[in-house]
């Protein structure tokens, strides 16, 4: 069997919640993976090659997408999970905060996106999928979100821009939106608070977000897509 020919998944912010579901979900499709975070573990799975390092810093982001061509061959999609999420009132936010979320959420973005489209150029195929949130578009009354909402609604942005550029060569681009979902950022206390942010009335799971990012992996007719996985906030309240 020809081991190139398996295709081969980047995830960031991949040690625990949403992005360690996604590394197992893709390795259920037989992708190999390289999964990043700050902190990640290494990995007994010899498909997976954990990389660990800060996601804003470019020469973390060039390791990350060296490993995977010389030990798989090839880079087929880029899920760009890691993000921070501060909820402040506006004038409580610090520089430190300003800075930081910034570094995560958009250099971050920027950087291993920006290597990982080179390699899929190349190849005249590949597929982006960024996490972003609904309060980008839909702010909530009581959950002051500004810095979230600037750099997610960039990823947005960026999202469609990057998926018209790229159309016509073999690249796809999309989000997916999330409303809150239960992961261990959220203390059991707030989950009766937070699930009522949705008109379903429930928090999302890790699970929905992981189907609709392979929804949109297996999704060749889409691109430019932001994806609601968010309870029906987007439609209204």
């Amino acid at each position: 069997m020809n081991t190139q020919a398996r295709k081969v998944a980047i995830v960031t912010g991949a040690s625990q919640g949403i992005g360690a579901a996604l590394v197992k979900a893709y390795r259920d499709r037989d992708y190999r993976v390289i999964a990043n975070s700050r902190s990640i573990q290494p990995s007994s799975d010899p498909d997976v090659i954990a990389v660990a390092g800060d996601i804003a810093e470019r020469a973390v982001a060039e390791r990350i997408v060296k490993e995977a061509l010389t030990r798989f061959g090839r880079l087929d999609t880029l899920v760009n999970n890691a993000g921070i999420f501060t909820a402040k009132p506006f004038t409580a936010f610090t520089e430190e905060d300003y800075a930081k979320t910034l570094a995560v959420n958009l250099t971050g973005f920027f950087h291993i996106t920006q290597l990982a489209v080179a390699e899929m150029e190349k190849q005249r195929s590949g597929h982006i999928v960024s996490v972003t949130t609904t309060l980008a578009e839909y702010a909530i009354d009581g959950v002051p979100s500004v810095l979230a909402s600037m750099t997610k609604g960039g990823l947005n942005a960026a999202t469609k821009s990057l998926a018209i550029e790229y159309a016509k060569r073999g690249i796809r681009v999309n989000a997916v939106s999330p409303g809150v979902i239960k992961t261990p950022m959220h203390p059991a206390e707030t989950h009766a608070a937070l699930a009522g942010l949705h008109p379903v009335g429930r928090m999302g799971e890790i699970g929905d977000v992981v189907e609709a990012i392979l929804y949109l992996e297996s999704a060749g007719f889409v691109t430019g897509e932001i994806l609601h996985v968010d309870g029906g906030q987007i439609a209204g309240h």
